[in-house]
């Protein structure tokens, strides 16, 4: 598997009429080695595939990457100094590198140590081979998305009204563990009330007691790849949001406009068509809903190694979606002051249309929380 995708990563090699490749962004040296450690590198010719690390991870790159050689530095030597000493040795005359990873700095220093290579900086030779999953890869996120499943069925049954924002995002990140996940695949969103109409709301001290909606976030971290869910919880609260004479029924009139929109998103999605236009699928029921302006983000975005990848499913993208890629579908309305509703899953772009991977229920009745 790992092979395959370095092999994939030469082609490009032979594109751009390069000697070799230097990787040094963790995610992408995870993704074309297997190796789970840091503060490494690879490089990557046709000719010879190897490691830059250091003495902490001599055993652990055995195990993990039997097939790669390794250039172990010693530990009074820097990484760059160690990349400038390998390609020297080798040969390398035209390397191409991470331009969207390495710092100004770095870049100087590996100039300054190799002043015969002609370096070719980009942006995503490897993020580009990372769009389009494979069949392992697609086990991965599965298998992430059930760990987020179990962990939001012990959440539930543990929410109580008087727990705070705080108190149920940490929670969610014991529930994770608990359910078999490494750790949660980002900070945890828990959002009450008027909270909820802020997107990426910071877990507060506000108590569930205060209002009748709850938004979580949430999603678990396996071995390597993540999950990214949205659920609203109607919490059985009769308080009346600020704004809202109505709370129940604004409410609900709001989530139904979410629920079609997402449902309008996930009917468009199929390979060969314009991200903007699964993104237009969805604005369209929100705008026609009277709610347009309060759509303040884009429909959605890749997910794997990284919680956010390509492609990016902005109104504005020309990017048009393949068969493997992994996308979340995540419309909201959000009305300050009052209240925020969002339904995100995660969805697979299959030969002939699509598969929702996420399975947690989300019409209006699955969300009212007995506490």
């Amino acid at each position: 598997m790992f092979a395959a995708r370095r092999d994939r990563l030469l082609q490009q090699l032979c594109d751009e009429n390069l000697d070799a490749v230097l990787v040094t962004h963790p995610i992408n040296v995870s993704y074309l080695t297997g190796f789970s450690g840091d503060a490494s590198c690879l490089l990557a010719s046709r000719t010879k595939m190897m490691v830059i690390s250091d003495g902490r991870f001599t055993t652990q790159l055995t195990e993990e990457c039997p097939d790669l050689e390794a250039h172990i530095r010693p530990p009074t030597q820097p990484l760059g100094a160690a990349v400038a000493e390998v390609i020297t040795k080798l040969g390398h005359h035209a390397v191409g590198c991470e331009s969207a990873h390495l710092t100004l700095a770095e870049f100087q220093t590996l100039c300054e140590l190799t002043k015969h290579v002609e370096w070719k900086p980009h942006a995503d030779r490897v993020e580009r081979l990372r769009m389009v999953k494979d069949v392992g890869e697609i086990e991965q996120i599965r298998q992430a998305i059930r760990y987020a499943e179990q962990a939001f069925a012990m959440f539930r049954a543990l929410l109580r009204p008087d727990d705070s924002e705080k108190d149920l995002a940490d929670a969610m990140e014991h529930c994770v563990r608990r359910a078999g996940g490494n750790e949660t695949a980002f900070k945890t969103i828990v959002a009450v009330g008027a909270r909820a109409a802020l997107p990426h709301a910071p877990p507060s001290a506000h108590r569930v007691r205060e209002a009748p909606l709850l938004l979580v976030d949430w999603g678990a971290q396996g071995p390597f790849y993540k999950s990214d869910l949205t659920r609203v919880l109607l919490t059985h609260n009769n308080s009346t949001p600020p704004g809202c004479a109505e709370p129940s029924s604004k409410i609900r009139e709001v989530y139904d406009v979410v629920l079609r929109a997402q449902q309008a998103a996930i009917a468009t999605l199929r390979p060969g068509i314009k991200a903007m236009d699964v993104d237009a699928a969805a604005r369209n029921v929100i705008a026609g809903a009277g709610y347009g302006e309060y759509f303040t983000h884009s429909i959605g975005h890749g997910i794997g190694m990284m919680i956010h990848e390509a492609p990016i499913m902005r109104a504005n993208t020309e990017m048009v979606l393949q068969a493997g890629m992994v996308v979340t579908v995540e419309p909201g309305i959000y009305l300050p002051g009052a209240f925020g509703v969002r339904i995100e899953d995660d969805v697979l772009v299959t030969p002939d249309g699509c598969e929702v991977l996420t399975s947690l229920p989300k019409d209006i009745d699955a969300a009212v929380q007995i506490s």
